[in-house]
Order: structure tokens, then sequence, then C-alpha cells
């Protein structure tokens, strides 16, 4: 089990910039290599009404764009809440980019009032993430968001 909170303060003396970019890219870099057992770590953004874009990950290409109506990355925008799917094959909306991937960690970002984007963490394990995970994971994602620009 990862040491969240040390997770959390090393995140937080990786991003020494506010650009969302850089951070997000460190963010998905930095959760890739210290998160056991993922094979894709991503955002998808929000840049038109309904539908999520692709923006920095690392693993596998990923599916592109991502409507609000189909996958659990648009379940998580579409309700702004974490999804949290211990076999993604037993989802019928879900969206499969990588055939590896059976489950899935999604926890929405939202900037001020606005969704600014989700972050997208999958595994080759069913089951992979727990409660804590999902506590764990929420909590890098508000450090990401407490250090970037999202406008």
């Amino acid at each position: 089990m990862p040491d969240y909170a040390l997770l959390a303060r090393q995140l937080a003396a990786l991003l020494d910039t506010r650009d969302w970019l850089t951070n997000s890219a460190q963010t998905c870099a930095f959760l890739m290599q210290e998160i056991p057992h993922l094979n894709w770590v991503g955002f998808y953004l929000q840049r038109e009404p309904e539908v999520l874009a692709l923006g920095p990950f690392q693993g596998k290409p990923a599916c592109h764009p991502i409507p609000f109506d189909r996958g659990v990355c648009g379940a998580a925008a579409r309700t702004r809440e974490t999804q949290r799917v211990d076999d993604v094959h037993a989802v019928a909306e879900h969206i499969a980019c990588d055939a590896a991937s059976n489950a899935e960690l999604v926890v929405p970002i939202v900037a001020g009032d606005r969704l600014w984007g989700v972050l997208d963490l999958d595994s080759p394990l069913k089951g992979r993430f727990g409660d804590a995970d999902r506590a764990g994971i929420e909590a890098l994602a508000a450090v990401f968001v407490a250090h970037s620009e999202l406008t």
C-alpha cells in the first residue's frame, strides 16, 4: 500500500510551477512511477461542453474524445464524483482503450465551480483500487489543483 501522505508531500515539492501543462505531465509521470500495478495514468480535459479531450498521460495511446455519456471517465465528469471500478469489463459503457486494463479509478478535477477534467488511473489487476487508494488519489489530485493555474 502506497504511503499517500508521503506521496502528497513529494508531489507538492515536484510541482514547482503554476503551469497546468507542466504540472499535469509531472503528476502523470510521478503517479506512474510511484503507484504500483498501473498500466495507464492520464488527464482528460474538458475543452468543450460534454466532451473530454485527451491530455498529458503515461502509457499506451489512449481513446479520444470521450463524451460525458460514455465510459468511466464520462461518468466521473458527468457526476463530478470519483468512480472506482473493480472490473471494467463488467461496466456496459466501458470504453476499452487497452484490453489489459481491468480496474479503473477516475477522479474529477474541479477548479472553482467548473469541471476542468478528470484524472484517470488504469490497472491490469481486477480490484486494484480500494477505499484507501480512492482517498489517496483524491488527495494527490487536490495537490495538483492547489499547485496549478487551471484556467
